[in-house]
């Protein structure tokens, strides 16, 4: 009997639940304001408090402290009272002064109020708003820029122009726009208008124009009462496809052998056009190591050869916008050569240069020219460098940067290694980097080296500002590039030096601050950060509100909880300034906070342990200066539902009944349902089954009802579960079925497939069983096959039981079914039936989302976001998309989103591992799936910018070492801390003239930890070692070297330790000294000792300088053998022995012993006392058979048949002898046969009768080949002519046979 812990699965959060905001102000983004003297923001579920404000500005130490925090009590008391001495004093009054009480009971150690002034001296503030629409649609709002065309926007001459840009805001914004500055007026020029409603604008040129006029930088502004939005300065180019000049091309004359350079020189288009050789005739030049063609567009030769003016060589341009190609005149090619013949066999010949007569030359630069050059490329953008070589044989082109590895995740070849492109550069790639060109006459190098600037780039870029009157807030502006970039601030597109002044405003470099904001303050701000490379413009709007407080969730709501469980009353609300929440019970004046209670900052109110008395109605109450808000809840307790009397597990004889109990009691207002699992999956109900309010009995006990059975008791709010399981004993008895006697097969396949009570969701399927071919059917597998996602591939749907042959299937939207079944036996399974008709379904949203989302970086500045995509049961309708939304976590930046198609999409320039907030949302053609959850991922990792610092070594012994170190900041590990890891190789050997290997080795030290022990190291020794700190993505600098030497440790085995004994009187002994002594050696210590069988003789021990290698002992006896233990010595101690023992003495008693030894080890051996019973047995046969032949004389008499030729079909005898006939008896063909049966020989033939002892034919058996033959007068006659012979053992075994 087995209960589940599996209660309350909804009681925590009650039947209904209130639209919430998120838990903590902290995900709201929303800090702290001299209205609210502190804001912070406790994270729950871990028991953990932070800051709201001031985190990431904090050092590592704070940060540790503050994420360990003691318990989350004493944080909530002390931040009740704050809030308490932040409330006004009065209607209409609130207190300023930065009042902090701590609790009285119980005081937070000194590092919680460091965090607290933290928190006060923090700046930032900002509302969030909701987003309800109808919130939305009544506040004000400055214009904020949605879209616009790129920066550098070409367009087709052929096709209208069209500059976009549009803005929202509340009221909608107007817009304008400048050109080159200046403003321009679209109401005079006819062709030029604007949408309705929008900025965007728009050039016709149906009634005549150049598009050329109309080149320039454009601007557009979006304006209404509370401020102007800048777009980007938009470069409008029309694209230009110039046709190429005529020329005459006069033939190229080159000599075999030499290089040659075709050059292309397109005309300058915009964009720049692709361009490809051909030949004249259209067809492609062949491109390899020896000809291929340059970035530029010239076509090299490296070496040309005869074959090369078969053709001409056509340099083709296409452009992008117009689509057309255009082709230069061809070139024509005269090789001049010492070989005429263009022999094709001399193309596989292994030197074809010298086959041909072509002269050898050492490689030299086409392109570039010389031995150095220089490139600039900027960050984010491709580097290609490029090296094109000359030489005979075609040289062989490789890469190598200088002072380090190229990239390999970015770094690949083109063009046959000509080129090498690194993708997505980054300050790491500078450095200088040579191109090695060689063939076997030598080779030379180009050293190229790259600078990497930076157009700016974003690291903290301004966000729209809402403020409350009298709050604070700051926008900040920062970017990064190379040169570094300034930052120039705009208020309403004008500089903010020329606006008129602010004295709430200051303005600090990248920073604007903002103290004691009004209404007045309203505007738009502009931050254009730029340099050499390009620029970038931010619009960031501050918005003042003056707000009532507001309710956001319906009023009046039911919430029903169970008994002892924890559950939150939400209460949304929202106000400017932000109002102050408290809750009441039963319209008493007390407000609920403390206690069983707790109110969070976003309105919810947590009732840690639900009792009885807490039921009844519960007020929630918003305040702020400009009025409060008020709603209500309504909460109901229930009784858990328990299941009282659960199953047990039971023991049953096939075909005998089960009971299985399941007693529940349940709050009788909620609707109790009762069901059965059977391994973990829902039971069918069977007509061998009943089910009960109280019990399970199963009918009839089969095989297959052994498992486990679950009753679960559910109500709307809770459920309760018990397991039992039921094992079910085979019958032994003999089957008395006259079914069983017959052969079984698998069932044949279900025919006459049918689709009846075609529903919504539903449609019945009904099928003819095919023959169980004397095996009961006891399950049928219905599968389906949908055309759209894996049209051909069929799927389970459901399985039921044999005796049924209607079921009811439950169907997804949108999903065109098609059906077969399958029956199933002991046996097996049948072949699947034909399939039914088609059955779409209607579509609807999806009503689930994808599963697995995950957000991981694949580089340092990018998020891939991934997630299982939807099978076609859950995609309820046609183009299945998905809406994936993401934002920083713990900033109030708004949500991003895309609509992606695939199953990821790969997030960039995002700062290196930070977390993000991820949603990814169905969508189909009839609306959206349910809201999604929000996973946390992370942006990709860097490699860390810190070693650890103060390295301090302990040497352990001679072996081992203990490492200590003070650990990186959190933030300069720029990733997730996998190890510290030790660096460490032998630098030499303390002893003279010894090679070591310098080879590096690690040790690996996981998690964020300050201490660590390297040890399998080699005694004696000077090393080395550094210290790295690892991440995800690699390894950080490496720290300051040290050095340490370890002691004197004991040597190893000494080594080719060898016993020889050449005489029975001496023994010679001889070794090599140790492969590692580990220190210096004092001499050898040799131990042996005499021993003969079990017999052990007294141990002798010699001591023998370090010099000493070679060793000879007298024998005291010529029986014993010795055994031998030698080792090396240093003032550490005996290291590791060599043993050894003496090879046996060469006399005949030991190898006689050894001899028996083996035998008797054979002798016991199973397989051979089988082998010799075997043999034996054999023989006794043979001998039997020897005496029986013996007795009986070995004749087989032949009956005598006169005047008929002896043949097979003579009867068998009475006495039980036969006529001896086959084929080789009979007469041969020619040959006369006597009066009295026998064979007449020719006088051609030799007769036996010649070479035998007796006449008339007669032999005996052990004279003849054949055996004795002899014609039966009768029976007394057989029976006296017995030979008295002894019969040949041979012709025994040949009777036997």
């Amino acid at each position: 009997m087995r209960r589940l812990a599996a209660r309350g699965a909804a009681g925590d959060a009650g039947e209904v639940a209130a639209p919430a905001a998120d838990s903590t102000d902290c995900a709201r983004g929303r800090h702290p304001s001299p209205r609210r003297l502190i804001d912070l923001c406790a994270i729950w579920d871990p028991g953990v408090f932070l800051p709201a404000v001031g985190w990431k500005r904090a050092s590592g130490f704070a940060r540790r402290r503050l994420n360990e925090a003691e318990t989350l009590n004493s944080v909530r008391e002390a931040q009740l009272e704050l809030l308490e001495a932040a409330r006004p004093r009065g209607p209409g009054s609130r207190e300023r002064g930065p009042v902090l009480r701590m609790a009285r009971q119980q005081q937070p150690p000194p590092w919680v109020r460091a965090a607290f002034l933290l928190c006060l001296l923090s700046l930032s503030g900002a509302i969030e708003i909701p987003m309800d629409p109808s919130i939305q649609n009544e506040l004000s709002q400055p214009p904020t820029i949605t879209k616009q065309s790129v920066k550098d926007h070409i367009v087709d001459p052929r096709d209208n122009i069209l500059i976009e840009c549009e803005a929202k805001g509340n009221p909608a914004p107007s817009f304008h726009w400048t050109r080159n500055s200046r403003f321009f007026n679209i109401a005079k020029d006819p062709r030029v208008s604007m949408r309705r409603r929008s900025g965007t604008l728009v050039i016709d040129f149906r009634s005549g124009g150049r598009p050329e006029e109309y080149e320039g930088e454009y601007q557009c502004f979006a304006r209404n009462k509370f401020g102007t939005a800048l777009s980007n300065r938009i470069r409008l180019q029309v694209s230009k496809s110039p046709l190429w000049p005529k020329e005459n091309l006069d033939p190229v004359v080159v000599q075999e052998g030499a290089p040659l350079t075709l050059q292309c020189n397109p005309p300058p288009g915009l964009p720049s056009p692709v361009i490809f050789w051909m030949s004249s005739s259209m067809e492609p030049i062949t491109q390899d190591k020896r000809v291929s063609q340059g970035h530029n567009g010239d076509l090299y030769f490296s070496n040309v050869m005869l074959q090369d003016m078969q053709t001409d060589y056509s340099c083709n341009a296409r452009f992008h916008f117009t689509h057309t190609i255009q082709q230069k005149n061809a070139f024509t090619l005269k090789v001049l050569t010492n070989n005429p013949y263009n022999d094709s066999s001399l193309r596989n010949h292994p030197d074809i240069y010298s086959a041909r007569g072509v002269a050898e030359r050492t490689p030299s630069f086409m392109y570039p020219q010389g031995t150095a050059s220089s490139q600039m490329v900027l960050r984010g953008m491709d580097l290609v460098l490029e090296c094109i070589a000359s030489g005979v044989p075609t040289p062989d082109i490789a890469w190598y940067k200088k002072g380090g590895d190229l990239p390999s995740d970015k770094a690949k070849f083109e063009n046959f290694n000509k080129a090498l492109r690194i993708t997505n550069v980054s300050e790491e790639d500078s450095g200088e980097y040579f191109c090695l060109a060689s063939n076997k006459m030598g080779s030379i190098r180009h050293t190229i080296s790259v600078r990497v600037k930076a157009a700016p780039y974003w690291l903290d870029e301004p966000k729209n500002l809402i403020l409350a009157p009298g709050e604070d807030g700051r926008l900040v502006c920062r970017a990064n590039g190379n040169p570094k970039p300034t930052v120039q601030w705009m208020v309403n597109g004008e500089p903010l030096q020329s606006a008129p002044p602010n004295p709430n405003r200051e303005v600090a470099g990248d920073t604007i601050i903002f103290r004691d904001t009004q209404i007045s303050s309203r505007a738009v701000y502009q931050c254009n950060t730029s340099n050499e490379h390009g620029y970038l413009l931010a619009n960031a709007f501050v918005s003042v509100l003056d707000v009532p407080p507001r309710m956001l969730s319906p009023r009046n709501q039911l919430i029903r909880v169970i008994l002892y469980n924890r559950t939150r009353l939400d209460c949304p609300f929202f106000g400017s300034p932000i109002p102050t929440l408290r809750w009441f019970k039963n319209g008493q004046g007390s407000n609920l906070d403390g206690g069983n209670y707790h109110v969070y900052e976003n309105g919810s109110l947590e009732i840690k342990m639900i009792r009885k008395e807490d039921q009844g109605i519960y007020t929630c109450v918003a305040t702020n200066i400009l009025g409060k808000a008020e709603n209500q809840v309504r909460l109901e307790v229930k009784d858990p539902t328990r299941i009282y009397r659960m199953p047990e597990d039971q023991v049953a004889k096939r075909g005998t009944t089960v009971q299985l109990e399941c007693r529940v009691k349940h709050d009788p207002s909620l609707k109790l349902t009762v069901s059965w699992l059977k391994d973990d999956e829902p039971l069918y109900i069977g007509n061998r089954m009943k089910k009960e309010d109280d019990s399970l009995t199963i009918f009839g006990v089969a095989e297959r009802d052994q498992g486990s059975y679950t009753c679960v008791a559910s109500t709307e709010l809770d459920q309760d579960l018990a397991k039992a399981y039921l094992t079910v004993l085979a019958d032994q008895a003999t089957p008395t079925n006259r079914l069983a006697a017959l052969p079984k097969g698998r069932p044949d396949r279900p025919r006459d497939l049918e689709l009846t009570d075609l529903a919504e969701r539903s449609v019945r399927l009904t099928w003819i069983p095919g023959d169980d071919n004397n095996s009961p059917i006891t399950d049928y597998v219905v599968q389906f096959e949908e055309d759209q996602f894996q049209p051909g591939v069929w799927h389970d749907h459901s399985k039921f039981p044999g005796s049924v042959n209607s079921a009811v299937l439950q169907l997804s939207p949108y999903v065109n079914y098609q059906f077969r079944v399958i029956a199933i036996n002991e046996v097996g399974s049948s072949h699947p039936s034909l399939p039914s008709e088609r059955y779409r379904t209607s579509g609807a949203p999806p009503e689930s989302n994808p599963a697995d989302v995950k957000g991981e970086g694949t580089r340092k500045n990018n998020m891939e976001i991934t997630w299982t995509p939807m099978n076609a049961t859950s995609a309820f309708g046609p183009n299945l998309r998905y809406i994936v939304k993401w934002r920083r976590r713990e900033t109030r930046e708004t949500w991003n989103n895309v609509t992606v198609w695939g199953s990821r999409y790969v997030v960039g320039q995002t700062p290196v591992y930070v977390p993000y907030e991820i949603r990814v949302q169905a969508e189909n053609d009839f609306g959206k799936g349910p809201e999604p959850d929000t996973v946390i991922g992370y942006s990709g990792e860097d490699y860390p910018r810190a070693a650890p610092t103060d390295v301090k070594i302990r040497v352990l012994n001679s072996t081992a070492i203990s490492l200590q170190w003070n650990r990186v900041y959190p933030d300069t590990v720029q990733g997730q801390l996998r190890e510290y890891r030790a660096y460490y190789w032998r630098e030499s050997s303390l002893l003279k003239n010894l090679w070591v290997s310098q080879k590096r080795q690690q040790a690996s030290f996981p998690g964020d930890r300050p201490r660590g022990v390297v040890s399998r190291l080699f005694p004696y020794s000077n090393y080395r070692l550094e210290m790295v700190v690892v991440n995800g993505r690699g390894d950080g600098p490496r720290s300051e070297t040290k050095d340490f030497t370890t002691p004197e440790g004991v040597p190893s085995a000494p080594r080719r330790f060898r016993v020889r004994q050449p005489n029975l009187e001496t023994i010679n002994l001889e070794w090599d000294h140790p492969e590692h002594p580990n220190g210096i050696l004092i001499g050898y210590t040799l131990k042996y000792v005499a021993f003969n069988g079990t017999k052990l003789g007294k141990q002798i021990v010699e001591n023998f300088s370090p010099n000493q290698t070679k060793f000879t002992m007298q024998r005291a006896d010529p029986v014993s053998r010795y055994r031998f233990t030698l080792s090396a010595r240093t003032q550490v101690g005996s290291g590791e022995a060599a043993t050894e023992e003496s090879p046996a003495p060469p006399n005949e008693a030991t190898p006689t012993a050894a001899y028996t030894n083996n035998q008797a080890d054979i002798a016991t051996q199973g397989w051979f006392i089988g082998l010799m019973c075997a043999i034996a047995l054999l023989v006794l046969i043979l001998l039997i058979v020897c005496f029986i032949k013996r007795s009986r004389g070995g004749k087989y008499p032949v009956r005598e048949k006169k005047d008929v030729p002896l043949g097979p079909e003579d009867p068998k005898e009475e006495d039980g002898s036969f006529d001896y006939s086959d084929e080789d008896n009979k007469p041969l063909q020619g040959s006369q046969t006597s009066l009295d049966g026998t064979i007449k020989q020719q006088e051609s033939d030799d007769s036996l009768v010649d070479y035998g002892e007796g006449g008339e034919g007669q032999f005996n058996e052990d004279g003849s080949f054949i055996g004795q033959y002899t014609v039966k007068k009768d029976k007394e006659e057989t029976e006296g002519n017995e030979s008295s012979e002894a019969t040949s053992p041979v012709n025994a075994i040949y009777s036997l046979a």
